[in-house]
């Protein structure tokens, strides 16, 4: 699966561009859900609100199969704004982001051609100026081994950089652990145990990697 990439939580990004005495501000945030999206949208509008248009355009989820992507030309021709500015979106591989391009119009058209330009580059640039992270896919497994083992296996683990989201205690000890790398962290646990360590699926969460 190709890499996909996102803002860091909270992450807002705001860019500027004039072109032909139009003047469009591109804002650019890190959004988990559609009420979130709206809400940004929402709080450009209420910045700008003598501004035009606030075309806008977002994408979310985390699983290929499943994202959402919507937009809007919010007033401006049909196919010149919030399309371009997708495409922009899904070409640089971002996901969990919504961008919204303000436009002053300046007295001077810029016809279709130049609409798509416009709104299209100004997402360019925004996104240029973002400092993006991975979005990275870690699957999780439970471990159970012997108590007397569990103290040693546990600080092997996360020495060694593998997440332990934790511990529990009954007839044996049972770790939870995570990771990106499923085979790396089986051939780390089959190391540790001399083989008889045996990982147990436990579903999958998507996280942010580092900067």
């Amino acid at each position: 699966m190709n890499a996909v990439f996102t803002l860091a939580d909270h992450d807002e990004v705001r860019a500027e561009t004039e072109i032909k005495r139009s003047r469009f501000v591109a804002s650019l945030r890190r959004v988990d859900d559609a009420d979130e999206a709206v809400a940004f949208l929402g709080a450009i509008r209420a910045e700008f609100p003598d501004a035009r248009h606030h075309c806008w355009a977002y994408v979310l989820g985390d699983e290929p199969g499943q994202r959402q992507a919507r937009s809007s030309d919010d007033g401006e021709p049909g196919g010149t704004a919030g399309v371009p500015m997708l495409q922009v979106l899904e070409g640089r591989d971002l996901t969990n982001v919504v961008a919204v391009v303000t436009r002053y119009f300046g007295g001077v058209k810029l016809g279709a051609g130049g609409l798509v330009r416009a709104y299209s580059g100004a997402v360019k640039t925004v996104v240029d100026a973002a400092a993006l992270v991975p979005r990275i896919r870690r699957e999780s497994f439970t471990l159970g081994i012997d108590h007397a083992d569990a103290g040693r296996i546990e600080a092997e683990l996360r020495g060694r950089g593998v997440e332990v989201a934790g511990v529990e205690y009954g007839a044996r000890a049972v770790l939870t652990l995570s990771s990106a790398e499923p085979d790396e962290l089986a051939a780390t646990v089959a190391a540790l145990t001399a083989g008889r360590g045996e990982l147990t699926p436990a579903g999958h969460y998507w996280a942010c990697g580092p900067r």
